[in-house]
């Protein structure tokens, strides 16, 4: 640990045999900060982008399960985000936008595939089941590329399916587009981790093989174990304030180790009939669980900064995932082709608003944290949808979006915006790179930008 007289360093680390702790923002490390770094004109700005595969319910027969009632201010939330109610000042549901490039554009089916691939940069995928697959940089890594020169990792890309498809998944498309919503360049896609226990290893290990490691996990070892020398050290230089922060962080990550290690001994239910391979030790029983667990790591990767951009999938499009711990029966793509029946619907909804409230309990968790002068959900801005809007004719118009957190003061929250039809989603995901300070002059299909109010100076250009 490198500890100057005035004060800690922002990147401070506690050190021990194969582990590197990052730590969360203290009082301590303010005066090593710039003064605009130390004003609410300047925090740490993060962003996440949450993919709900298969579209949502929308409005089929009456009842709109997923667009508000009303525009601007004067808007009622629709039940699939209805848990979003207590946030309803920080956050803003967009509605109109479309993905162009998501149409077949003479390539045929394939829109599942086309959902994921364009999300993020509005770039129609070459036509390919082979090596040569082609999209386009996305939104979250032009944000990484600036972002990630102040983090040990530049992006985090989380899912909760496995990632083990290959050749044609999708009428004549590779799976490739379908295991990841990240593109570092228009020909290298970003692999998405689903392992808990990876990720964990990926932010906070350091040095020694993985088999040491797991050693170690076997020993039923945290690595605060490791760390304990140089968490002495580092409670002999920092105040009372502080000292309770590391503390509360401490038992955050001692909590998501515990839940780490009751997943590796205990044995994952599945169907070989079902034609799937086992999944990996280590991933939870029930598909909550392990939502729950990867946002609990995203939330230790901000609170340490050891990332400020993540992209986090649902599932996989045309995923066959059941959701018993909900009581409802059948896949989750054979759900999403309700065939406009008002019960099929209902059912659909129930699931898309089991996976926003599991949105909310992240939201919670940023929001329940001090982040400078304010939260961790005050510096971000998430944002969370779909590539469809009504899957059972796979319509890529109106697709469902809503933007909630408080991008650093930048962000007029408690709003319904309502664009006009077929206006691109990338003119959305400008529009967001610019309140994170991120200047782009062109990604994929934009037109222009959205009104989300005053931006930042920008960061540098991209």
């Amino acid at each position: 640990m490198i500890i100057t007289k005035k004060a800690l360093p922002r990147r401070t680390f506690l050190r021990g045999a194969g582990t590197a702790l990052a730590l969360p923002l203290l009082d301590a490390m303010v005066p090593a900060l710039s003064a605009v770094a130390r004003t609410a004109a300047n925090p740490v700005k993060r962003l996440g982008f949450l993919y709900l595969p298969n579209g949502v319910a929308m409005n089929h027969t009456g009842i709109d399960y997923w667009k508000p009632v009303g525009e601007g201010t004067g808007f009622e939330l629709s039940p699939i985000l209805k848990p979003l109610e207590p946030y309803r000042s920080r956050l803003v549901t967009v509605s109109g936008l479309s993905h162009g490039q998501a149409e077949s554009l003479g390539d045929g089916n394939g829109d599942h595939t086309r959902s994921t691939a364009t999300w993020l940069n509005g770039v129609h995928p070459n036509f390919t089941q082979g090596a040569d697959v082609r999209a386009g940089v996305t939104a979250d890594q032009l944000a990484a590329a600036e972002f990630g020169k102040e983090t040990p990792l530049p992006s985090i890309e989380l899912a909760v399916d496995l990632n083990f498809l290959v050749g044609n998944c999708d009428n004549g498309y590779s799976c490739t587009y379908l295991n990841t919503l990240a593109w570092r360049t228009a020909t290298t896609p970003l692999p998405t981790e689903n392992n808990p226990r990876a990720v964990f290893e990926r932010m906070f290990g350091d040095g020694g093989t993985p088999a040491q490691r797991l050693a170690q996990v076997r020993k039923d070892r945290s690595i605060l174990d490791a760390v304990e020398a140089d968490m002495q050290r580092l409670y002999r230089r920092v105040g009372a304030a502080d000292r309770a922060r590391t503390d509360e962080y401490f038992d955050a990550v001692r909590e998501v180790e515990r839940r780490l290690q009751k997943a590796e001994i205990s044995p994952v239910e599945f169907d070989p009939d079902a034609g799937l391979e086992r999944p990996p030790v280590g991933i939870p029983d029930s598909f909550g669980d392990h939502v729950r667990l990867m946002f609990d790591l995203q939330w230790l990767a901000y609170q340490a900064d050891i990332t400020r951009v993540f992209t986090f999938m649902y599932g996989r499009e045309v995923g066959s995932r059941t959701y018993p711990e909900i009581g409802l029966a059948g896949g989750h793509h054979a759900m999403s082709h309700h065939g406009d029946r008002p019960e099929a619907l209902e059912r659909y909804a129930r699931l898309n608003t089991y996976q926003t409230d599991l949105f909310r309990y992240f939201v919670d968790r940023l929001a329940s944290t001090p982040d400078g002068d304010g939260t961790l959900l005050d510096h971000a801005l998430l944002l969370y949808g779909a590539g469809m809007s009504n899957p059972n004719i796979h319509s890529h118009n109106d697709i469902p979006l809503v933007l909630v957190g408080g991008a650093s003061g930048h962000l007029q929250g408690g709003r319904h915006l309502v664009a006009p039809l077929k206006t691109p989603m990338t003119n959305l995901l400008v529009s967001m790179l610019d309140k994170s300070g991120v200047q782009v002059d062109r990604l994929g299909d934009n037109t222009g930008r959205l009104d989300l109010g005053p931006v930042p100076e920008p960061l540098s250009g991209v």
